[in-house]
């Protein structure tokens, strides 16, 4: 099944071009038309999100932080007709991996979701365990990696929501505490990659970019769960 993409557009007009312009790409679209809808119809599985900045019943940032704070890493593009370089910094400090200019061409919609789309497969690609790290962590004991990496996994959505709840209340001081705790459960367990972004989450907090990789290496690793 091709990966999913929720759209959230408010402008039914908008929506079908939107929706007509990504047809070639290998693509499942779901389509809301506001935040309440958005929040019904997110599970955190999606491979992208593409939101409206401004909608009927508040604003894509909200709607990604609500979305955050559920633990969902689900990497983020933005939609605005806003020229305003503040709106602008303030939608990529949000979260959002880019922000695109309405009206926007199909050829460039469709370059800019690819991108997104494919430096998320990079980020699954390099968020691989290092058994051999949780092994020497652990005394050797395989049964001991395994059951501390499934109550990891199952730690890992609040904690992540609570890191972007710090991040976008720019509270670096109780972001700093749960990055602090995540990197030594990193350690214990061999979650390499997500280790080494929070390490660079930790020592640039306010960079969006550090930001996002971490979002999108916290969604990679629960995707890319081990099996028991």
């Amino acid at each position: 099944m091709n990966p999913c993409l929720l759209l959230v557009e408010d402008d039914a007009v908008t929506a079908a071009f939107l929706a007509q312009a990504l047809a070639p790409l290998p693509v499942r679209l779901v389509v809301a038309a506001d935040l309440a809808q958005a929040r019904g119809l997110a599970d955190g599985s999606e491979a992208l999100w593409l939101f409206d900045a401004y909608l009927p019943d508040g604003r894509g940032d909200d709607l990604l932080g609500s979305l955050r704070a559920r633990g969902w890493q689900v990497p983020a593009l933005a939609l605005t007709a806003e020229d305003d370089p503040g709106v602008l910094a303030g939608l990529r400090a949000a979260g959002f991996v880019a922000v695109l200019a309405k009206p926007i061409g199909a050829a460039a919609l469709r370059e800019a979701v690819a991108a997104a789309m494919a430096n998320q497969a990079s980020v699954s690609a390099r968020s691989t365990w290092d058994d051999a790290a949780a092994l020497s962590a652990l005394g050797g004991e395989p049964g001991a990696v395994r059951e501390l990496r499934r109550l990891f996994l199952r730690e890992l959505p609040v904690q992540a929501g609570l890191i972007a709840a710090a991040w976008s209340a720019r509270d670096e001081a109780r972001l700093g505490a749960q990055l602090h705790r995540l990197k030594a459960s990193c350690a214990f367990v061999g979650a390499a990659g997500l280790l080494d972004s929070a390490r660079a989450l930790h020592a640039a907090p306010t960079d969006a970019s550090a930001h996002s990789r971490f979002q999108a290496d916290a969604a990679a690793i629960l995707s890319d769960a081990p099996q028991s």
